[in-house]
This record gives C-alpha cells, structure tokens and sequence, in this order.
C-alpha cells in the first residue's frame, strides 16, 4: 500500500489539483494582500490623525424642559442611526466594516478569476498529457506544434515533440533493423536447405556431388560467420571504453591503403589520397576499422576503371576525413538508411565479397565513441561521399 511518505505528497496535495492550487493561490495572495491594506489603513486612522470633535453642551434647564412640539412626540425616546457617527470609534468600526465586505467581494472576484487565469495555463500541459499518453499506446507520429509566446511551456512542447521524433525514428530502426537482420540470416539458411534437398533428391548422387555440396554450404557457413563477426564489431565499437592516445591519421590511412592495394588493383581503381598531417585522440584500433570500412565501402561499391579519393583537412576544432568514390548513382533518401545495420545502396546481395551492409554502421558508432560524426552524401557524378569528422586533440577526452 502507498503512503503519503512513500509518494512524497500530502493526502492534500494529491486530492487538489494544479488548477485548485492555483485559484486558491491566486485567492489566498488577493486575501492577503487586502488584510494588509485593511490593517495598515485602520491603524493610519486610529493612531495617526489628531480628531477634534465640538460637541455643543446644552444647558440644564433646557434639558429640564421639554421641547415644545406634537402631542404624538410627547414621551417618545428618537433612537440613534446605526451607521450615525458621534465619536471616533464610530468613525473607525465603519471603516472597518466597509472594508471587510470590500475584502470578501475581492476574494470572491480574485478566486473567480484565478479559476479561468489557471485553466488557460495548463490547457497546454492537458494537451501535452493527451500526447503522453498517445505515446504511450505506441502512437508517436503525432506532435504538438504548439503556438504563442517563447515560454517555459512552449519550450516543454517542443522538447517533447523532439522526443517523439527521436522516439519514431528509433523505433523505425529497430524495426528495419530487425526485418533486416531477420533477412540476412534466413537467406543463407533456406540456401543451404536448398541445396541439401537437391542433392538428397538424386539417387544418383556420388561422392564427387557430395563432397561440391559440402564446399558449398562451407561457403555460405562462411558467409554466416562473417555476418555475425560484423554484429559483433558493431556492438563492440557501439560500447567500447576509450582509453584516448594521439593517433596519426594519415599513417592509419597509408596502412589500410596498402593492405587493400590488391582489391584495388583487381578492379583497375584509380586511389588518391591527399592526407597532409593529421592528428587525433582516440583508440588506433578501431580507428583504423573506421578507415578500413570507408575504403573497403568506396572499393566494392564502385565501378571498374573508378576512382577513390581520400582527403583529410584540419579545422580549428575537428578534423575531417573525407572518402569519395564513384559509382552508381545514389537517391538521397537512400544515403539516409546506409548508416542503417544491413542497409545497401542497391538491394540486398549475398556475393561473397560484397559486403555485409553493417560497414558504415560500425563507422557509424566507432566516430559516436569518439566524438565525432559520419556524414553521407550522394556523389554528383555516381557514387557516395563520405565525411568523417573526428575531434583534433585539443577537444578529445584525456586519459
């Protein structure tokens, strides 16, 4: 059972709302404020002025005889006004009782108003709610879009439909990411079974088909495997813990471009690289896969006779790699999902060689631990550029 300690609010709290608090609030501030004026002018007027009253005094003979007049008004005593002033307390208990019903129509009127005042303010935060909770039904294409001045609750709107674009969007992720995924894996598996019940279906089968089967599925094996080290990188470089050191780019840059001359050379690719020095903090290792990645990427995905041009240029406060290669030409809402797991220019294809469609994405998390940001751009002429901006050492984390 929850106590009122264990929610950290009063039975009161819990039972009144916003709008309650707030007209009580504004009718309590008004009530305030009208005692004290109340107070502060019955004191001015009791204290403060010098009162001089001239009373007339009546001689005792005239009290002695009575005044001639009507025999109706003969022994009849003429009460006094309630409201008729005669002394200074008169003066004084008036003041005070017109006040006082001043002070009950004002809290009246103050908590009339601040009833209407505190329902035009959290009207915003009722719609705010509702989206709340369409989100919470799993609706998160909607958004508030709420207008009027720059305040504290326009400015709650607006992070809130912030939240739910990067809600949508992530979610959409996990959700290509899983159909995806879910593609990768049964494609090799169905053509394994594929290839298992044609060779069972032939009774004529020997040992030379058996033994080309089982090369084949060791190649698609291979090919599971590859896949699956990929989803492993991506989720080292996804959490990996830094331990930052100065890295020399444009060495990291000149290995890989060794280690993959022969991939180059096979497609009669044409590599230029202007890399002046470059420095950054950060892992050398999974650097050097980001590098990897982007070369390997400009390599597959490129035509024979094409062209790979790698630039690095040194800013005030980042330093940019940048990777152009040419190729088939790439719609722009495409270059938005290749930093997406399995995600692939052209289709999904299972060619040896080909790639996995995880390599952006791994470069994509390797520069997120690091600072620093993958950006993809469709090349003019065919092919991709991609922009790699890393922290200079100056802004990089310190050991």
């Amino acid at each position: 059972m929850t106590t009122s300690q264990e929610t950290g609010r009063s039975p009161r709290q819990r039972v009144l709302t916003i709008r309650t608090r707030l007209c009580l609030s504004y009718a309590g501030l008004v009530a305030t404020c009208g005692a004290v004026l109340i107070a502060l002018v019955y004191l001015y007027m009791r204290y403060v002025p010098s009162y001089n009253l001239q009373v007339r005094r009546v001689p005792t003979t005239e009290l002695d005889q009575p005044t001639p007049g009507p025999a109706s008004d003969l022994g009849r005593i003429q009460p006094a006004h309630p409201l008729e002033i005669r002394t200074v307390d008169d003066v004084l208990s008036n003041l005070l009782v017109a006040s006082l019903i001043a002070l009950g129509v004002l809290i009246i009127l103050g908590g009339i108003l601040g009833w209407l005042m505190a329902g035009r303010i959290i009207r915003p935060l009722t719609a705010i709610n509702a989206a709340a909770n369409r989100a919470a039904s799993g609706e998160l294409d909607h958004r508030l879009s709420m207008a009027g001045p720059q305040d504290e609750i326009r400015d709650l709107s607006a992070t809130f439909d912030r939240m739910l674009a990067s809600l949508e969007r992530s979610f959409a992720t996990q959700q290509r990411f899983a159909a995806n995924a879910s593609h990768e894996l049964r494609s090799p598996l169905t053509t394994v079974k594929t290839m298992i019940d044609v060779t069972l279906a032939d009774p004529a089968a020997d040992s030379g088909e058996l033994r080309s089967l089982a090369e084949r599925i060791r190649d698609v094996n291979q090919s599971n495997i590859d896949t699956i080290e990929a989803l492993l990188d991506l989720a080292s470089a996804s959490n990996a813990s830094l331990t930052p050191e100065r890295v020399n780019v444009s060495a990291l840059i000149e290995e890989v471009a060794r280690e993959l001359a022969n991939e180059i050379k096979e497609k009669d690719l044409t590599l230029t690289m202007q890399t002046a020095h470059a420095w950054t903090r950060g892992s050398p290792i999974l650097l050097r896969q980001a590098l990897s990645n982007l070369l390997r990427n400009a390599g597959r995905h490129n035509h024979r006779g094409g062209q790979i041009t790698v630039r690095t240029a040194t800013r005030p406060e980042s330093l940019r790699v940048t990777v152009a290669n040419t190729g088939a030409t790439i719609p722009q809402e495409m270059v938005d999902q290749l930093t997406e797991p399995f995600a692939r220019a052209h289709g999904r294809s299972l060619t040896r060689g080909a790639g996995h469609g995880l390599g952006l994405a791994i470069v994509t998390a390797i520069a997120s631990v690091h600072d620093g940001t993958l950006t993809l751009e469709p090349n003019p002429g065919g092919g991709l550029i991609a922009h790699l901006d890393l922290p200079t050492p100056s802004r990089a984390p310190v050991d």
